[in-house]
């Protein structure tokens, strides 16, 4: 038996990258997912590559009723809803002197308003079929800064505090929230960006690496942790290389 046998996850940011990463390793472990993305073509040619197992819906994370669909897609074809993982995100660059407020409003649309209705949308179904995970996305900008990155930043930073608000909210109800928080990932949002020097590993990560921990915080192995962020990050921000004398 899977590790996650009879468990139903809903994936914003399905169709590609690490949340078609997630689907796959869910599945893997037994589990039946729902992908949603706003990439239909790919969304679907991943839900018939996954069979039965899978569905997709489409979602855009900054409409409510897009949510509502996605949940009732999962409740229809599945009969529940125990893990929500909010993965859809997207990163804008800009300096301070040109970084507009449409920039600004659109990412914190995105990468963290899209995860409070997520989580609004899912809770009531988390609850009934828990224990329930919800695991959501942040970024090691969600721990620390880079230059012009600032609605990246500030949405990856405020994930982390939504997900503890949730936690502690849901504790007592069996429904787990946790962060994870990828480095620099192989996935095409990173496609010919030079990471030389950037973690002591000197590489991306491979999707799937995330995935295996989204599958632990989905199961009940985790059934002891809520509230944390975990860094998925090569070691990037472990600290700074040697002092070097002149």
């Amino acid at each position: 038996m899977g590790r996650l046998q009879d468990k139903v996850a809903l994936i914003s940011g399905g169709a590609r990258g690490m949340g078609a990463a997630h689907a796959r390793a869910i599945v893997h472990e037994g589990g039946r997912v729902v992908l949603g993305d706003v990439l239909e073509a790919e969304g679907k040619a991943l839900a018939d590559e996954l069979g039965d197992s899978a569905r997709f819906v489409p979602l855009d994370v900054t409409r409510e009723e897009d949510w509502g669909a996605a949940v009732r897609a999962a409740t229809d074809a599945f009969g529940k809803l125990n893990v929500l993982v909010n993965n859809a995100g997207i990163c804008t660059v800009g300096s301070l002197f040109d970084y507009t407020l449409e920039d600004w409003n659109h990412i914190i649309g995105v990468n963290l308003t899209g995860q409070f209705l997520g989580i609004r949308a899912a809770v009531s179904a988390l609850l009934e079929s828990a224990p329930s995970s919800i695991i959501n996305i942040s970024s090691t900008q969600g721990v620390e800064g880079i230059a012009e990155l600032h609605g990246y930043t500030a949405s990856k930073f405020g994930v982390r505090g939504l997900t503890k608000s949730a936690a502690l909210e849901l504790a007592s109800r069996n429904v787990r929230a946790n962060t994870i928080c990828p480095g620099t990932i192989a996935t095409p949002m990173n496609e010919g960006l030079d990471v030389s020097g950037f973690n002591p590993m000197n590489r991306k990560a491979d999707p799937a690496e995330v995935s295996s921990l989204v599958v632990y915080l989905a199961s009940d192995e985790s059934s002891f942790i809520s509230g944390t962020e975990i860094l998925v990050d090569g070691g990037e921000l472990a600290g700074h290389g040697p002092l070097i004398a002149k």
